[in-house]
């Protein structure tokens, strides 16, 4: 295998895929793919924040390199070599999020943002060294898996906290960690991946769910709840 200028292992393809630009657009769709969301040009746009012509014609050129290819629906999909890329971007990147946490003592409301700036800056080499002076972790800070440098993965987001019935036990697994104002709140609360909400009744009218967690009550809105995913136990 080749070595980029910027010190990472190629995939046996070419550098349009150490670009940001690109490995945003891999990531991006390799999420909306994990969340259970058909890709859309208007979608991936949406995400990035982009006009949707800009992504249609990065879609073309992503498509030119094997990296990604349009459905019969119009739907975008990652070709296996794109996956491979969106996995190595993502590795990178939650990995980085718990060397912020871990080392530097990020708060986990952080460690997103500055991640997505450092996820295209380290090397292959650095990288590994990260990942062993952590002692190879396999989750980041809000519970998502970190992809193996080689192997299988699988991104797996459980069942939403909205579908546990009332009266039962549910241990938070992952929390989305876009929303800094959300992730605060919830650290309050004492709501991070391991705690156990017991699963109150939701109030009428579109009101708030309750829980209790370690014999206290509070109330989550629709927001909230949306965000936290795990299993009941």
């Amino acid at each position: 295998m080749a070595t980029t200028n910027d010190g990472r292992t190629g995939l046996g393809c070419c550098a349009i895929t150490h670009t940001e630009t690109v490995e945003d657009y891999l990531k991006t769709i390799f999420a909306l793919a994990t969340r259970g969301d058909a890709a859309t040009t208007s979608m991936v746009a949406g995400e990035l924040g982009v006009a949707a012509p800009t992504v249609s014609a990065m879609l073309k050129r992503l498509q030119a390199h094997d990296l990604v290819r349009r459905s019969s629906d119009h739907h975008i999909r990652l070709t296996e070599h794109g996956e491979r890329h969106a996995l190595a971007v993502v590795r990178r990147h939650r990995l980085v999020e718990v060397f912020l946490a871990e080392v530097l003592g990020v708060p986990w409301d952080e460690v997103h943002a500055e991640a997505e700036i450092l996820e295209h800056a380290i090397s292959d080499r650095l990288e590994a060294r990260i990942d062993a002076l952590l002692g190879h972790p396999t989750r980041d800070p809000h519970g998502d898996p970190i992809p193996p440098a080689s192997g299988p993965h699988v991104e797996d987001w459980a069942s939403p906290l909205a579908t546990a019935p009332a009266g039962s036990r549910f241990r938070v697994e992952r929390v989305g960690d876009r929303d800094g104002r959300v992730l605060r709140h919830l650290a309050e609360l004492g709501i991070r991946p391991g705690a156990v909400l017991v699963v109150g009744e939701w109030a009428p009218f579109g009101g708030p769910l309750w829980i209790d967690i370690d014999g206290r009550r509070h109330p989550l809105g629709s927001g909230l709840v949306q965000v936290l995913h795990g299993r009941t136990v």
